[in-house]
């Protein structure tokens, strides 16, 4: 079952549970897939970037709040970020993406961090949705410099 048909599936659900926060969320998720699809066309939309992609605007917006001294719509982003978690596969171990990294470092023969660049574009196909940027980045970076 496409990712965009189960969460359309689990608004219905938390309608009849009568769980509205959870509904709010799954419907914006539904929308921006919806959009996704329509953008696409002819392809198959690639789902795990759009959950990727609202996932990162939720945990940017909750940081903003909390700078702003908003906790209360903070914690709500929070939550809606946790929401979507839910659609997303699960996350790489670091001990795995730390493989990745390496292999890749050793095959491009980059040595320092001036070379991040090719290395992340090597990466990066290869983590797709199960890695954060950030996380892959960071781990890139600690294994380039000295």
């Amino acid at each position: 079952m496409a990712v965009l048909e189960q969460i359309q599936q689990d608004v219905n659900v938390a309608l009849k549970a009568g769980d509205r926060e959870r509904t709010g969320a799954l419907r914006l998720i539904v929308s921006e897939l919806q959009k996704a699809v329509k953008e696409a066309r002819d392809q198959e939309p690639d789902e795990v970037a759009v959950l990727q992609r609202e996932r990162k605007r939720r945990l940017e917006s909750a940081e903003a709040y909390r700078e702003a001294g908003r906790d209360d719509l903070a914690d709500a982003e929070e939550r809606e970020a946790k929401v979507i978690d839910e659609y997303l596969p699960e996350q790489m171990p670091d001990d795995e993406l730390r493989g990745i990294v390496q292999d890749v470092v050793a095959q491009s023969g980059a040595t320092s961090p001036k070379e991040m660049g090719k290395v992340m574009s090597a990466v990066m196909p290869q983590v797709k949705g199960r890695a954060d940027g950030k996380r892959v980045s960071a781990m890139v970076k600690e294994t380039l410099t000295p």
